[in-house]
């Protein structure tokens, strides 16, 4: 069987979630979208089903996934819904509903509704991509509250940049956020997950923890107990030598400057590993650092094992986990954590809990 796996941990999974709920002091929302960001969204909702206080997703088929799955805390649409239809679906199966622009809420206003809905109303507060400005949330709020379609409305927004602690912005977003809602009833949700590590003043009586569920620590330093939750591995398939001055793989990028034990691995861009990391890349070689040569292509990618003589066909290689965390990874190849892990396929996944 190819080597080649994703490990995910569901105790580390509990732990960053109970650490969450305790930084933030109020009810959170697992975010599980996108498939849990990659580490299966059944199943970490499961894992969650006795502690968390309901779980976050981007729409309704991801929604009706869990509700299969026999998932019956509340799940929130972060995107809405699009259509009467899903409006309907959404209603049947128990779901809370974001509304963020003009056409759904008018399309919550003229369709009948078997029974009223829990309803996040989204304040644009200067991100910039979605929610209601200004005088507009109370307008939209009023219009909500007049439907009698509703039986309450929480009251969000979403910060663009609370992972850069010393920008100014995420200030002017909670000042922008209060103006918008004064004297509006509801309960309030503002934090994401970098809000919920650094910005106590953003917490209200929701959080929506996302990438700090699964260990990759969105603020910077990673210093605030987080877990890793997906370990991706593979092996050492086989190992030849190259002499100095050989290159290595494709567009031969890495030139041996001496005698290079090279270790074949089975993992490459196609399980999601990304192909733009350069070559020293860490990775791990049977709990030993060690580095990435050569470029990663579609199958396989290439380690250096000149400095671990012990190591040999069969050995591990962990490609991020707990020993070489994803984020390093991440600035590596140039983009963030959230990609690399909802990247992950084809390998096998298993799950310890």
């Amino acid at each position: 069987m190819r080597p080649a796996r994703a490990l995910i941990d569901l105790a580390a999974l509990r732990h960053n979630y109970r650490l969450a709920r305790t930084r933030h002091g109020a009810s959170a929302l697992a975010v599980v979208k996108a498939n849990a960001y990659g580490h299966g969204a059944v199943r970490c909702a499961r894992a969650l089903a006795g502690e968390a206080d309901g779980f976050a997703v981007a729409f309704l088929d991801e929604a009706l996934e869990l509700r299969a799955a026999g998932i019956t805390a509340p799940i929130l649409l972060l995107e809405g819904v699009f259509d009467a239809l899903e409006l309907a679906d959404a209603v049947r199966h128990e779901l809370w509903v974001v509304v963020h622009h003009e056409a759904q809420l008018r399309m919550i206003e003229t369709t009948p509704l078997a029974m009223p809905l829990h309803i996040w109303l989204k304040v644009n507060s200067g991100m910039n991509r979605a929610g209601f400005v200004g005088a507009d949330v109370a307008a939209a709020w009023q219009r909500l509250q007049a439907s009698g379609k509703v039986r309450e409305i929480t009251l969000m927004t979403h910060f663009a940049r609370a992972d850069e602690p010393q920008v100014v912005s995420t200030a002017e977003q909670l000042e922008c956020f209060e103006a918008a809602t004064q004297g509006l009833a509801g309960t309030r949700s503002l934090a994401n997950s970098a809000a919920i590590l650094g910005w106590p003043r953003a917490h209200r009586d929701w959080a929506r923890p996302g990438i700090l569920l699964y260990g990759a620590d969105p603020m910077p330093g990673e210093a605030n107990g987080l877990q890793p939750v997906m370990t991706l591995e593979s092996a050492v398939m086989a190992v030849r030598e190259i002499e100095a001055g050989d290159a290595l793989g494709y567009g031969g990028r890495f030139v041996a400057e001496r005698r290079t034990r090279v270790g074949l691995v089975a993992m490459g861009y196609a399980d999601g590993y990304p192909r733009s990391v350069p070559d020293g890349t860490p990775v791990a070689i049977d709990g030993q650092p060690g580095r990435l040569i050569g470029r990663a292509s579609m199958d396989m990618l290439t380690v250096d094992l000149t400095d671990l003589p012990a190591a040999g066909i069969g050995s591990r290689v962990e490609l991020w986990g707990r020993q070489v965390p994803v984020n390093r990874v991440a600035t590596a190849a140039g983009t963030i954590a959230y990609e690399l892990l909802c990247n992950v396929k084809r390998v096998r996944f298993s799950y310890q809990d």
